[in-house]
């Protein structure tokens, strides 16, 4: 009996090594792991940082083991990529940066931010000379000192040789090897990544980039721009914000010529909504925003129907302005955007008023009428009768006083010269109740 005890206590202990087992074999197969695949695409600009946020917090949330940053982008603004670099530099999960197409500009520093880079081949790195917003052209030597700095700081954060990294931004570096120099950015193809250190490995597609992760059965999750981040994208860009408050501007004037609320208000009161809602979600504006630009509505509608010296209006242009400047991200790109949108509204509006005329909403308060003497309204009768008849100056005329014209006491002025009591006068014109006389010669 004892035997058959310690039979099945032997075979109880075998069966639980066994199960114990189970779960050391799923660990080393990395089906437990989790990689989280988070697109960069398109300009680098504001809307992608809040994507970037979220999706980095989601990942973080949801256990990652890995994120992956498929990077495919031209560049954009520097603003915007020192916030996207800050980001990736402070996650705690291990991070890469998958370029599936191009890095270039901005999007070779966020990749250079990356715990390590793996490239497609065919992809390409590099052309980070940082520009100035307005031209095109090459930022001013403060500006690009600094951008040197970060682009090396970048390499060396991650022990790459930062030669490269300053050959992108800088076109004086000379790389003929490379295609770079006299007036060349360094721009690396895959191949060429892989050479200088600048890439760990290539990479055909995810598959690939798993077993050089060693991530083979590793679960997989993407990131996915939500709709609304698409709009917070796109409104974001500062050519589009000039167009929005345009549009918005010029709308919302020309609702005013039109009688009723139609296409104009429709317009300009989208795309307000659309400027607006997309700071919002890009995490620019918040309620603090929309209650200002209301309290600045109430006072312009409160200047409009209240008779006032003009201070509801300009406290209220100065509320809806405000908004706009705390929704944005930068007070100068707000600032040059209303700046062109108040000059179309100028021009348009007088353009409208001298061709179509006014026909609004506020024509109601607006008093257009005039009096005028050909439609009957008389104010003072003007004696035209009396001109040429003559009398005598009842008092002295300095040049007004009172003279006797054919046995009438009328009220008169002189030409402009003193004319004493008792003078001869003779009446020269006559406009409403002014008399004009002038001293009587023997020979008039």
């Amino acid at each position: 009996m004892k035997r058959i005890r310690l039979i099945f206590f032997s075979l109880m202990m075998l069966f639980s090594i066994g199960l114990s087992l189970v779960p050391i074999q799923a660990q080393g197969d990395g089906s437990d792991k989790l990689v989280y695949y988070i697109p960069v695409e398109q300009e680098v600009e504001r809307g992608l940082v809040a994507f970037l946020q979220r999706s980095i917090n989601t990942a973080l949330e949801d256990g990652a083991d890995h994120i992956v940053f498929e990077i495919n982008t031209p560049g954009g603004l520097v603003a915007a990529a020192n916030e996207i670099a800050a980001l990736i530099e402070n996650t705690p999960t291990p991070t890469t940066a998958f370029v599936i197409d191009e890095a270039m500009s901005a999007g070779a520093y966020i990749s250079l931010k990356a715990d390590q880079i793996v490239m497609v081949p065919g992809a390409r790195m590099g052309a980070a000379q940082v520009i100035s917003g307005g031209d095109g052209n090459a930022a001013d030597d403060k500006a690009h000192s600094a951008w040197l700095a970060t682009m090396k700081a970048a390499a060396e954060g991650n022990d790459r040789d930062p030669l490269y990294a300053l050959a992108m931004a800088d076109p004086s570096i000379d790389l003929p090897e490379y295609r770079a120099g006299v007036d060349d950015l360094l721009s690396l193809t895959a191949s060429e990544a892989l050479e200088v250190g600048y890439a760990e490995a290539i990479a055909s597609n995810r598959e690939e980039l798993l077993q050089f992760l060693g991530l083979e059965n590793a679960r997989e999750q993407e990131m996915e721009v939500s709709f609304a981040e698409q709009i917070a994208r796109f409104v974001t860009n500062p050519i589009v914000i000039s167009i929005l408050l345009s549009v918005a501007s010029l709308g919302l004037v020309l609702e005013l010529y039109s009688p009723g609320f139609g296409v104009p208000g429709i317009m300009g009161a989208s795309a307000l909504f659309l400027f607006f809602f997309g700071h919002h979600v890009a995490g620019f504006a918040g309620m603090e925003t929309f209650i200002l630009f209301a309290v600045g509505v109430v006072l312009l509608l409160i200047e409009i129907f209240v008779p006032g010296f003009g201070i509801f209006g300009i406290i209220g242009i100065g509320a809806i302005i405000g908004s706009m400047v705390l929704a944005s991200y930068s007070m100068s790109v707000v600032l040059t955007s209303l700046l062109i949108a108040a000059i179309l509204t100028i021009i348009v509006s007088i353009i409208f008023f001298k061709y179509v005329g006014y026909k609004g909403p506020l024509k109601r308060v607006v008093l257009k009428d005039s009096i005028k003497t050909e439609e009957g309204y008389i104010s003072n009768v003007t004696r035209s009768e009396i001109v040429g008849r003559t009398g005598e100056a009842l008092t002295a005329l300095r040049p007004s006083g009172t003279a006797l014209i054919e046995d009438e006491r009328l009220d008169v002025v002189s030409e402009g010269g003193f004319i004493a009591k008792g003078s001869k006068v003779k009446v020269v014109s006559t406009s409403g109740s002014r008399i004009v006389v002038r001293e009587s010669k023997t020979n008039d």
